[in-house]
């Protein structure tokens, strides 16, 4: 018989073991048991570089950049590791300090081999910062030294909505989508911009391709939605955000808001109302 999974509190026997349970804790978003369990092994291995990544992450996705800047300095000082520079240039960044983070990615960069992930995150902080020359250049150069790296595309398909130009987008979209059939943020983003072009039909079949995948999805299934309203196919377009709003709680908001804003949806005086045409009464809306 396969042996049980440990439980939360289970002490890991091994350093390996640790890693292995924090990389799928982080994976799962359990957050506090990533951070535990990497800290552990920090505790007794100052210098271990996957620990500090991953307790660095841990920390980032749960606000706390600057409890994530010590470990990911020392680990980054001690390995000239890109993933660790990426991170810690990410953390260097929520803090308010964006001259360094664009010089600890510029230094993450040059390492070879490349690193197509700091390439990403210095092309997305220079966007941040309205540079987006510099951050075209970035994402151009990651991909004349990282020609496959679907993300990079996908960074500079971004940058180039950003700067309203959506012919190139749709291109890199396209490019990535032939590549990478698989990747679930490729068909989004190309039904996101065939729904900006008016391509409703288009858009929508992309977007239940997706749902396929993750149905779940509450944003994905308003932005059907919002395509089907605007082909007239009303019923489905609402049966699609009734589905929506039962979702997280801030899908009911954008499910109304949906419905109200498309030329073939509907206007409710009270929000009241619109709450219950979407059958969330049951689920305790008012």
């Amino acid at each position: 018989m396969p042996k049980p999974p440990p439980s939360l509190h289970e002490r890991p026997s091994t350093i390996q073991e640790a890693l292995d349970r924090a990389v799928l804790a982080l994976r799962n978003h359990r957050l506090d048991e990533a951070e535990r369990l990497a800290a552990g092994v920090l505790k007794s291995n100052r210098g271990h570089v996957l620990a500090a990544q991953l307790l660095g992450q841990a920390l980032l996705q749960q606000g706390r950049a600057q409890e994530a800047l010590d470990p990911l300095r020392g680990a980054a000082r001690r390995s000239g590791d890109p993933a660790t520079e990426t991170l810690l240039a990410r953390a260097l960044a929520d803090t308010g300090r964006g001259e360094e983070a664009l010089d600890q990615l510029r230094q993450a960069t040059a390492r070879r081999p490349a690193y197509p992930q700091a390439f990403l995150e210095l092309g997305d902080q220079l966007a941040k910062l309205g540079r987006f020359d510099e951050a075209a250049g970035a994402f151009q150069a990651g991909l004349a030294l990282a020609p496959d790296a679907a993300v990079l595309r996908m960074g500079l398909g971004y940058l180039h909505l950003q700067r309203n130009d959506r012919a190139g987008a749709r291109r890199l979209f396209l490019e990535v989508r032939a590549m990478a059939p698989e990747r679930r943020d490729a068909r989004i983003a190309l039904a996101n911009l065939m729904a900006l072009d008016g391509e409703y039909a288009a858009a929508a079949d992309l977007y239940r391709q997706a749902l396929a995948a993750l149905p779940d999805d509450a944003v994905t299934r308003i932005a059907l939605a919002k395509c089907l309203l605007e082909m007239g196919e009303r019923a489905a377009g609402e049966a699609a955000l009734r589905a929506a709003a039962r979702g997280p709680a801030q899908a009911a908001g954008l499910a109304i808001t949906a419905l109200a804003a498309a030329p073939h949806g509907r206007v409710f005086l009270r929000p009241s109302a619109a709450a219950k045409f979407l059958g969330l009464e049951a689920n305790g809306g008012s």
